[in-house]
């Protein structure tokens, strides 16, 4: 499969309820690279690259979200590779 990159954009209740860490959990365990991070607005900003099938993956988890999480939307398009990353982690 491609090495592939996506931006992800989720919304609802996803700050403050653990969202943050099941991603980066999620997205190690894909051998995903990148990031996540909470934005000013209450969504929280994903980042990764990596295999097609898993990134496809890590976007069907984004959708379920961790347990006490509540996801009303997630926005994903798909970039280029930036290949900086090193690892999956949380961004603060």
């Amino acid at each position: 499969m491609p090495y592939r990159a996506i931006y992800a954009n989720v919304r609802g209740r996803v700050q403050g309820v653990f969202f943050r860490a099941f991603t980066r959990d999620r997205a190690k365990s894909l051998g995903l690279k990148g990031y996540v991070r909470n934005l000013p607005d209450g969504s929280v900003e994903v980042y990764a690259e990596g295999d097609e099938e898993k990134l496809r993956e890590l976007i069907d988890f984004l959708h379920e979200g961790s347990s006490y999480s509540s996801v009303e939307d997630v926005d994903v398009q798909y970039v280029e590779p930036e290949r900086r990353y090193e690892d999956f982690e949380i961004v603060y």
